[in-house]
């Protein structure tokens, strides 16, 4: 996502540097490129043009054109103001003084309130708030089922009363986690168009009767502007307090996140990233405009592998790094650790520094991982340990037993080799710099 728009901003940006001083014909030009950029990316017109004066008002009134470097200058007002179109800084879920807080889950047929009730139970877990599930989807077949079959995957409660009146089982709900001391309830309601008044009434009557302290929208990021209409239409009509962002991890262009919060106000609370229940993630309104300008997200690749390994790994880790024991059994160990936290390409993409130097086509493909994988296990455990017992007739057996040709086990093992000697050169005490941010990126 967004890889289409970070590219067409890259350009505008990078022919801006080349020209040294700018003239308010510079700005011009590349802000109409900036705004041209965001409407192929499905941003709202009404947006993209509030965008585009914000920045043209800030960039020829504050004398940037005088300044040093003032197409850095402007990439950091772009910046800004992407960070305020998408909402200015995390939005945090609110809780009720007194328990439980009610998280009322609404919006279209189809766009996965079910899953992401679970999702976001399974995280509210995590986090120490045991919440009940309330089934109040009594029109989709199946619903219940559904919600039933995720409360089991997560060991949480869910109440359901069948088909009868939603409004009354959402009431319900609430009485009973009250009953049982719950600090949360979130329910599953059904889903329907903004403009069904019959739905929408019910909605109205379920919002006066469970008092929620949270409306959270589930919106389908690859229906684009649409989402944004949806959001406006349930905005208007229930007073929404957020938005989870489903698909994120598809092929979308991105522009219901950049257009939600300009059209109505609500932030976006969290994004959907893959199928799995844990695979939502709280969104962070600085960390995407980074990487839509190419500037990585080193915050996000952090917390990613700090849930992967503990302190003591960690050190573990770098005791071998500074002692040269790293093996090919650790390599695919890390290989291994490191696939679970998605697409290598991704990951790549947050370091900054590198995410803009990429090539646009740059993928890794999870088959040439797939393809070390057997190598490495084909090998003997003697011969993980100590690659330099890898002859000729070793090296044929082992693509033999892998599936591979002999020129990839030789590419693997020249790559092993690479990597112990740069690791041997950081153990070494040699300084070295991590690639830095653009010049005025920083806030």
């Amino acid at each position: 996502m967004f890889d289409q728009l970070s590219e067409r901003l890259g350009a505008v940006f990078k022919r801006l540097s080349g020209r040294g001083k700018l003239s308010e014909g510079d700005v011009n030009e590349a802000l109409r490129e900036v705004r041209v950029a965001l409407l192929e990316a499905d941003v709202s017109l009404a947006a993209a043009k509030a965008f585009v004066a914000r920045v043209k008002d800030q960039a020829i009134g504050a004398n940037v054109l005088e300044s040093l470097s003032p197409a850095q200058t402007i990439v950091k007002i772009v910046y800004d103001e992407l960070v305020a179109l998408l909402g200015g800084a995390q939005a945090r879920l609110q809780f009720a003084d007194a328990p439980p807080s009610v998280i009322l889950m609404v919006g279209l047929q189809g766009s996965g309130k079910t899953t992401q009730v679970g999702k976001l139970a399974l995280r509210l877990k995590e986090q120490g708030r045991r919440s009940l599930l309330i089934a109040a989807d009594v029109y989709r077949p199946a619903a219940i089922e559904q919600l039933q079959t995720l409360g089991r995957q997560i060991d949480l409660p869910v109440f359901e009363r069948g088909t009868g009146d939603p409004v009354k089982i959402a009431r319900d709900g609430v009485a009973e986690a009250r009953r049982l001391g719950l600090s949360t309830v979130i329910v599953d309601t059904a889903g329907r168009l903004q403009i069904d008044a019959a739905l929408m009434d019910e909605l109205d009557r379920m919002k006066a009767a469970v008092q929620p302290k949270e409306i959270l929208l589930v919106a389908d990021a690859m229906t684009g502007q649409e989402a944004t209409n949806v959001a406006k239409g349930f905005h208007d009509r229930l007073g929404i307090t957020g938005v989870i962002l489903t698909k994120m991890d598809g092929d979308t262009r991105g522009g219901a996140a950049l257009s939600i919060h300009s059209e109505t106000g609500a932030p976006i609370k969290f994004v959907g990233v893959g199928e799995k229940l844990s695979a939502l993630e709280p969104f962070y309104p600085e960390r995407l405009a980074s990487r839509i300008l190419g500037m990585g997200d080193v915050l996000t690749l952090i917390e990613k592998t700090q849930n992967l390994y503990s302190q003591e790994q960690a050190k573990q880790l770098e005791e071998k790094f500074l002692k040269h024991s790293f093996t090919l059994d650790d390599f695919l160990d890390q290989m291994r650790q490191m696939r679970k936290l998605g697409s290598m390409t991704d990951l790549l993409k947050m370091v900054p520094g590198l995410s803009s130097r990429l090539p646009k086509d740059f993928e890794i493909p999870e088959k040439d991982l797939a393809k070390i994988e057997a190598i490495i296990c084909s090998m003997t455990r003697r011969e993980r340990r100590s690659p330099d017992l890898l002859n000729g007739s070793r090296r044929k057996r082992i693509a033999l037993g892998s599936g591979t040709q002999v020129s990839d086990v030789n590419r693997l093992v020249k790559q092993f080799e690479q990597s112990r000697q740069m690791m041997k050169q950081f153990g070494g005490g040699r300084k070295r710099r991590l690639p830095q941010l653009p010049a005025g990126m920083l806030r």
